[in-house]
């Protein structure tokens, strides 16, 4: 842990005046705390608590501190060693399973991002931490076969991962929140679908399009809705100018983006935006025109950072920036991973912070058969290719193959 970062805490000595009957020195215990500009606080104050002792070899009373000081400092650990917290004391266990530490994380601007995954061949979901020093394994979501082994759709809402796919008695969601690591089954959506697009905007989730199944039929949605999960609800938003299926979302300046897909119509190189000042969408023409996806490639792999769009061209593997005054893309070189081996399926592509991130089968190593992870902080305006730094090799044992992946900031 860094200077910067260290909670200090250390012993001074006051004069007692006064006091005859009195040791001529009192301890205090002190804090420095530096993620608030630095501040010291003597806990003999009035308004701190006193607790006695349990060890005999203690000679004087150890004040604690105040709850929220406390919990100031909690709310700093890191997010994957919370479990241990839960076994600290019924407070602390409170703290963690009500979500509370969560939003304090939120008020305090100290979120970290983790990558939620299901790889091939996997029945269950891994969680790793910001650099992939450590990961767990999720409860084993409690579904029945035909969703376990189908299609699935995910995107995160604050400390909610949503996963949607299709049980023997119709699509269906399933919601994991992290606050008491557990899944549980629904809400529904006002429309529900599959193969649609989504994005993630805070503590909120956008889905878009997709396909409906209604008395076997099916059709492309033009339909649009938003999840809080302070309520576990979903709110419709106006519609899409466009009908769309196996299209891909995103958050950017503010507005909600969907890019790309197919209808009956064909394949779509148009996007949209969705404007919350004005309440109505805006059509983009031609947005993928130079950076065309085929009828067999998986939807557009896009990712956002710093508020600039940039993809991944599966046939091609190449990195491409979107320039938004020119509505045209400019490539900045390779990706490290092969995307081209399923034609864009199985590669997980992701915003991470200020950083890409892209997950699947390695262009250089010769383990291939694992999944390779790396990341790099891409620069727009450079003529150079960005440098990506590689952050698993195969040590993590997983497929190549990505299902579904999704960053959780929280």
């Amino acid at each position: 842990m860094s200077k910067e970062k260290e909670l200090v805490i250390y012993e001074k000595e006051e004069e007692e005046e006064g006091e005859d009957y009195v040791t001529s020195h009192q301890k205090s215990i002190v804090v420095y705390n530096s993620y608030t500009n630095g501040y010291w606080v003597n806990f003999n104050s009035p308004k701190s608590t006193e607790v006695k002792p349990q060890d005999a070899d203690y000679s004087t009373y150890i004040p604690s501190l105040s709850y929220e000081l406390e919990n100031l400092i909690l709310a700093r650990f890191p997010r994957s060693e919370y479990w241990k917290l839960s076994s600290v004391s019924k407070r602390f266990s409170s703290l963690v399973q009500t979500g509370e530490l969560f939003k304090l994380r939120r008020d305090i601007r100290f979120n970290e991002p983790s990558v939620l995954m299901l790889a091939s061949g996997e029945n269950c979901w891994w969680a790793f931490d910001q650099g992939f020093g450590s990961l767990r394994r999720l409860p084993v979501l409690p579904s029945d076969i035909c969703f376990a082994s189908g299609d699935k759709e995910s995107v995160c809402a604050g400390t909610h991962l949503l996963v949607s796919g299709r049980e023997i008695e119709g699509l269906t969601i399933w919601r994991y929140e992290l606050a008491v690591n557990k899944w549980y089954k629904g809400p529904s959506m006002a429309y529900p679908r599959c193969l649609f697009a989504s994005a993630t905007c805070g503590t909120s989730a956008y889905v878009a399009g997709g396909i409906a199944v209604a008395g076997g039929a099916q059709f492309v949605h033009n339909t649009v809705e938003k999840y809080d999960p302070e309520t576990r609800s979903w709110t419709s938003l106006p519609r899409m100018t466009k009908p769309r299926k196996l299209c891909s979302g995103c958050y950017m300046d503010n507005m909600f983006y969907v890019i790309g897909g197919r209808n009956d119509a064909g394949e779509l190189t148009c996007g949209e935006f969705f404007d919350p000042e004005t309440n109505r969408w805006n059509l983009i023409p031609e947005m993928l025109k130079d950076n065309p996806v085929l009828s067999c490639h998986s939807p557009p792999l896009i990712a956002v950072v710093n508020n600039e769009l940039y993809s991944i061209e599966a046939s091609s593997n190449q990195l491409k920036v979107y320039l938004k005054k020119t509505n045209s893309w400019r490539q900045l070189g390779s990706v490290p991973v092969r995307a081209d081996y399923n034609r864009g399926w199985g590669v997980a592509f992701k915003s991470f912070g200020d950083k890409l991130l892209v997950i699947g089968a390695s262009t250089a190593l010769s383990s291939r058969g694992s999944m390779a992870i790396y990341t790099c902080r891409p620069e727009p305006e450079s003529d150079y290719m960005p440098e990506w730094e590689l952050l698993d090799n195969g040590k993590i044992q997983l497929s190549h193959f990505i299902m579904n992946c999704c960053v959780m900031v929280a």
